[in-house]
């Protein structure tokens, strides 16, 4: 059976956009409500007789409500189309710097280690890094509509104040917002807070402008009367203002709490180390997290890894539980034990500030455990892949296991630092794509191939460079591709759409040249397309909520699956049957697919990505039951299966040796 954590937090993702918009509606509804009370007494005189709610149905009243829904649903799409640039926008926008991947900062390379580390582990591709120069609270969050655009933004604080362990930790919670799809909920949030929040701003102009008015000029008596109405019309907007503000953090609280509660228990999964994430939590609740140099802290709120900005009645409007009760969660004493330790160093009132203001860990603890996660230590729920890994391959996706995560390790130890160095650039990532399709030939017909690239500039054939990442890649072997292309992917997203375009033909040019398609082409050629294609950053919506509608689809899929499992015709016939039983109905017959081509095998999947997320690892189970049939897999078919992954939006670990 399906491990059902990952897949179930992405429909929970889902649904809980739809709670989004419900919350919103009833928000734009209780502010209009308010804003047509306003205007009722306003305009009371002029129709003494009658009622708010014959009001309501006046021209005035339409009108009023009218202008309301409009000024709330512009001041949305604004920051929407705003914030359409995904996380590096939302990077931007709050002033923080790209961490350069050759810095030689100590501390943000300890960070990249961190991230990369992680990154292999999970087998999704490196998110880019900022750092907020300014800002001394250790504060962190991701952005972005799909993790494959994914930003990571941390303050200097976090850098500087946090131990690796500790590091490690926030990353780890981090990465499971990007895993279960939290980071466009996120980002969507922002949106709407600003819509809710528009009428507040208006108020605070008209009374703004009435109290400048009444002092720079003179008016007559009744000028006097029309500006204080003015004001009192202004005044009475801020204070429904204050009412959004207050829905606009209700909303952030619901949608929050929980999904923090679920990344903090995922990374002690991650990492296998409580105290780490722990620790963070503790110096967050003695030193605080607020960020103070951006006026975006409010809007942030939901995002960050703890509370990015005061407010009053932090116990019902706070998105993140209290500090205590997150780190009892976690496991359970833990709280205490980093108290104690800090006894000699610490005044005892600063220690009594990390105050506990609920009593819900045994029910976060019971969230936890029933996501699949092990909150209580550092046991992870699901065993490390290996070469024989379960048929049920689903059970691996959206996690990091000890398996994943030495080999993660390994691997970034044994690559040569200039090779390294190299796929942080632009021209190194372009030739690190040629020289994966290219390493093991002879070399004699390593040259044939590359001449066959006619492209100027940037996109020629660079001799130096190959030089340097060819024999890396011959010494490090299959397993090294993939993580060497997510590792790569943070210089290839700055390629331009056209830069793309010809990265893409030049690719295409090496694949075909021996008019043979291997395995590793297919996949590297699809997982390219996907990831730097125009509509990359595009959230794909659920379409198909029934295998019925897909079964042209999954023929594709599983005759390329049950052909490279099997050695021999017959038995790819008695794969593909196997795969396609549990998708069909009884007497329902489908045939082996002699061929499948790159476009075929990328058509297909673009379609069996918009299955609802609780059809997918059924899909995936049965391409392992394909490869699986010798009983063993090989790196060229665990990277197809990857990739299928990878397209459906299911981030795989690697193969570990």
């Amino acid at each position: 059976m399906a491990h059902p954590g990952f897949f179930q937090r992405q429909a929970s993702a889902r649904r809980n956009t739809g709670l989004l918009v419900v919350l919103f509606l009833a928000a734009m509804v209780i502010i209009t409500l308010l804003v047509c009370l306003v205007g009722y007494l306003v305009t009371r005189s002029e129709y003494t007789g009658l009622a708010f709610t014959d009001w309501l149905l006046s021209r005035h009243g339409l009108y009023t409500a009218i202008a309301v829904v409009a000024l709330i649903g512009i001041g949305s799409l604004i920051r929407w189309a705003d914030l359409s640039g995904g996380g590096e926008r939302v990077a931007k926008m709050v002033g923080a710097r790209a961490i350069d991947p050759v810095t030689r900062d100590t501390d943000e390379r300890r960070l990249r280690n961190i991230v990369e580390e992680m990154s292999i582990a999970s087998g999704i591709s490196v998110p880019d890094l900022y750092v907020m120069d300014h800002e001394t609270g250790i504060n962190a969050f991701v952005a972005g509509y799909t993790p494959g655009e994914a930003v990571m933004v941390v303050t200097h604080g976090a850098l500087t104040q946090l131990t690796r362990d500790e590091l490690q930790g926030v990353v780890g919670h981090e990465f499971s917002h990007v895993l279960n799809g939290d980071m466009r909920l996120n980002v969507r949030l922002i949106a709407i807070l600003a819509g809710i929040l528009m009428i507040g701003q208006i108020g605070a102009f008209l009374l703004r402008t009435s109290f400048h008015r009444s002092h720079v000029s003179s008016h007559s008596s009744r000028d006097r009367r029309g500006q204080a109405v003015f004001g009192l019309v202004g005044l009475a907007l801020l204070v429904i203002g204050y009412v959004g503000v207050f829905f606009g953090r209700l909303i952030q609280s619901a949608v929050s709490r929980q999904r923090e509660m679920l990344a903090d228990a995922s990374s002690v999964q991650f990492t296998r180390n409580p105290e780490g994430i722990a620790g963070a939590l503790f110096k967050i609740g003695l030193k605080g997290g607020y960020l103070d140099t951006t006026s975006h802290a409010s809007d942030m709120n939901h995002m960050c890894f703890g509370e990015s900005a005061r407010m009053k009645f932090a116990a019902l409007l706070a998105s993140h539980p209290p500090v205590q009760e997150r780190i009892e969660a976690i496991q359970p004493g833990m709280f205490a034990r980093l108290r104690s330790r800090l006894r000699d160093s610490e005044p005892g009132s600063t220690l009594r500030s990390v105050g506990y203001r609920g009593s819900a860990a045994s029910a976060a603890l019971a969230e936890g455990a029933a996501s699949g996660f092990n909150a209580a230590g550092p046991r992870a729920s699901t065993s490390p892949l290996n070469t024989q890994p379960s048929a049920d391959l689903s059970t691996t996706v959206g996690t990091v296991n000890k398996g994943s995560e030495d080999y993660a390790v390994d691997l970034l130890n044994r690559l040569p630092s200039t090779f390294r160095n190299l796929l942080y650039t632009r021209a190194g990532a372009i030739q690190l794509c040629y020289a994966l399709l290219i390493y093991q030939l002879p070399q004699s017909s390593q040259q044939k191939r590359l001449a066959l690239v006619t492209a100027d500039a940037l996109f020629a054939p660079n001799a130096d460079l190959l030089d340097k990442l060819l024999p890396a890649l011959t010494s490090l072997g299959e397993a090294v591709r993939f993580p060497a292309l997510e590792l790569a992917m943070p210089a290839l997203r700055k390629l331009d759409p056209d830069e793309r375009s010809q990265l893409m033909a030049c690719t295409e040019v090496l694949i075909r040249a021996d008019n043979r398609l291997s395995l590793y082409e297919l996949a590297m050629h699809t997982f390219l397309r996907r990831h730097l294609a125009a509509d990359s950053a595009h959230v794909i919506p659920v379409r198909h909520r029934s295998y019925r509608t897909v079964t042209n689809q999954l023929q594709v899929l599983f005759s390329l699956m049950a052909r490279a499992g099997a050695q021999q015709g017959m038995e790819s016939q008695r794969l593909f049957n196997e795969a396609m039983a549990g998708f069909t109905a009884a007497g329902q017959h489908t045939e082996l697919l002699e061929t499948v081509s790159i476009k075929h095998l990328r058509d297909a999947l673009l379609v069996l990505n918009t299955l609802s997320p609780l059809l997918k690892p059924a899909i995936l189970d049965a391409c392992g039951h394909c490869v699986l049939a010798d009983g063993e897999i090989r790196t060229a078919e665990y990277e197809l299966i990857r990739l299928v992954a990878d397209q459906l939006d299911c981030p795989m670990p690697p193969l570990a040796a």
